[in-house]
Order: structure tokens, then sequence, then C-alpha cells
């Protein structure tokens, strides 16, 4: 197996000025892939017998060596009420998504899963707990990626294909995927707008790009301007447009971040509304999960 650089080596050049035409179904422009982070229940708490608590919500704060029932709160709301809320706006347009799983937040939430598979959405794995692989050794990464697989196996009867970690992950991150044999592919880079294939001897591996800037996330951080849907909503039809345009002769992907516990206020949700309305009614645009891009990819570019 070759040893994989792409974790360590800085690729700055990347497809240049002549990327591959995406060739996305139906001449789409913009492949559009929602990603639902599956969170609650694998956050960090005192109460579960953990060092620390989450510090970030709706608030910022951090209480030492005691419980914060108000943190595990916020996060409840994702899986009690965030979930169906989000879920009734992608019902309404009618377009899939990625759950993207932290293994025990499933293990605490195993009706989400169920619900996914019934609509079709695609199982992706999102690491055991919402933690980072940083600060590990490799024997205790790859328990951490078998543990994660294993539960959300164990759980649904379906093995992920698709895996991101919170960053930072790890310089062994992407090897260790491979050598766990199961991944077509991984979201562990931010640094373009089309997917790529790395090559591990025989092994193609298909890297689907994520981002952070077109991510709900932005909504709780107390610099971010994010602060009403519209903030939201306005910022990613900004970068859906561009894209949009450019995909008239260059076809690109667009990944869009999505948590239950944020979009899935009631003062946020409109946001992520005004987003499929504006982009179904402008159209020219494939709504896919990271696993149907992937597959995309490796179909188009096979040698």
């Amino acid at each position: 197996m070759a040893v994989d650089t792409s974790m360590a080596d800085q690729d700055l050049y990347g497809y240049g000025p002549n990327p591959p035409h995406a060739q996305w179904p139906n001449g789409a422009r913009v492949a559009v892939s929602l990603v639902l982070n599956i969170e609650e229940g694998s956050e960090f708490a005192i109460s579960k017998g953990d060092a620390r608590n989450e510090r970030i919500y709706d608030m910022m704060q951090d209480p030492l060596d005691i419980p914060d029932p108000a943190m595990e709160s916020h996060f409840a709301y994702g899986a009690r009420a965030g979930y169906w809320r989000i879920l009734r706006v992608l019902d309404k347009y009618g377009v899939t998504c990625t759950l993207n799983l932290c293994g025990q937040a499933l293990e605490k939430t195993p009706w989400i899963g169920e619900d996914g598979l019934k609509r079709g959405f695609e199982l992706g794995c999102h690491g055991y707990r919402w933690d980072t692989p940083a600060g590990k050794n490799e024997d205790e990464e790859r328990r951490w990626i078998h543990q994660s697989v294993d539960s959300i196996r164990r759980i649904t009867g379906v093995r992920p294909v698709g895996w991101h970690s919170r960053a930072p992950y790890t310089l062994a991150t992407r090897r260790l995927l491979i050598e766990e044999g199961g991944f077509l592919y991984d979201s562990d880079l931010y640094d373009d707008d089309l997917p790529r294939i790395l090559k591990f001897g025989d092994r193609r591996h298909v890297v689907v790009p994520y981002s952070l800037d077109t991510n709900d996330m932005r909504c709780q951080r107390p610099e971010s301007p994010f602060v009403r849907a519209n903030d939201f909503a306005d910022y990613v039809i900004d970068g859906f447009d561009w894209l949009w345009e450019e995909g008239e002769t260059a076809p690109k992907m667009m990944t869009i971040g999505l948590h239950t516990r944020i979009i899935g206020r009631p003062a946020r949700i409109g946001g992520l509304d005004a987003v499929l309305r504006h982009m179904t009614d402008k159209g020219g645009v494939w709504f896919a999960t990271r696993e149907q891009i992937a597959r995309h990819w490796l179909e188009i570019l096979k040698d």
C-alpha cells in the first residue's frame, strides 16, 4: 500500500485552471450536499464521567468540575425537536441528505438512524463521540474508527462508507481509514469545490471536501456575523449563485453543514427553508448524498 502523504503535504495547486468537468446528472450546474450532523448525546459532560463539559452552545461558559445541565439540555433540543423540524423542511422540497452520525449519539437516539434509513438518507460516520482524534496514538485511533463503524452497523444494519472527523484529525487518519477497508470516501479536507481521488496501491479512495463557511455552526460563535436566519441564508445563497454561474462551463459541488441543535431552532430554520426554496426555484442543482457524489466521481474519472 502506498504511503499516504495527503494529510501531511499541502497541495496548493489542485486541479489548476482546468478542473475536470463534473458531468453531474441531468446537466446540473451544482451538486449540493446537505450534511446533517448527529452529535447530540455524544457531547462531553462531567455528569457522564468526562473530565470536562462542552463549552459552546447558545452561551459560552466553562463551569469547572461541576455538571452543566443547561448545556446538556441545549444538545438534547436537537434530538427532541430540531431533527423533526429540519426533516419537515427537507420533505417540503424533496431533498436528500447525509446523516453524519457520531456512534454514541446514534446509540442514544436510534430512532434517527431508523428514520434516516426509511427516507433513503446516507448514514455516514462522524467518529464515536463528538470529539477529535487528535492526541490519540495509532492504536487508539484505529480502535476509535472500528468502534464508530461497529456502533452504526449494529444499530442500523448498515455499514457506513463515508467518514468525517471532527477536526483536527491526525496525519494517520486517512491511512487508518484505508486500512480499515470499508470506506469509499472521507471528508477530512476543506480545500476545493470538487472531489478528488487518491490512490493507495490498487485502491481508489475519494475525498469529498467539506466546508465550514456554509455551515450553521457560524450561528453559535459569539464573534460570528450569523445572527438571524437570513444571515445564514444570504451567505449560502451567495455561494450557490456564484457556483451556479461557474457551473455553466465548470460545474462544482457545495456542502452545507447542518446541526439539529442549531438550524433546528425556530428562529433559524427559516434560513434553511429560504436556501432550499432559492435552489429549487433556480434549478440546475443535484441534491445528492456524499456517497452518491463519491461514486459519481469514481465513475467519471476512471483513469
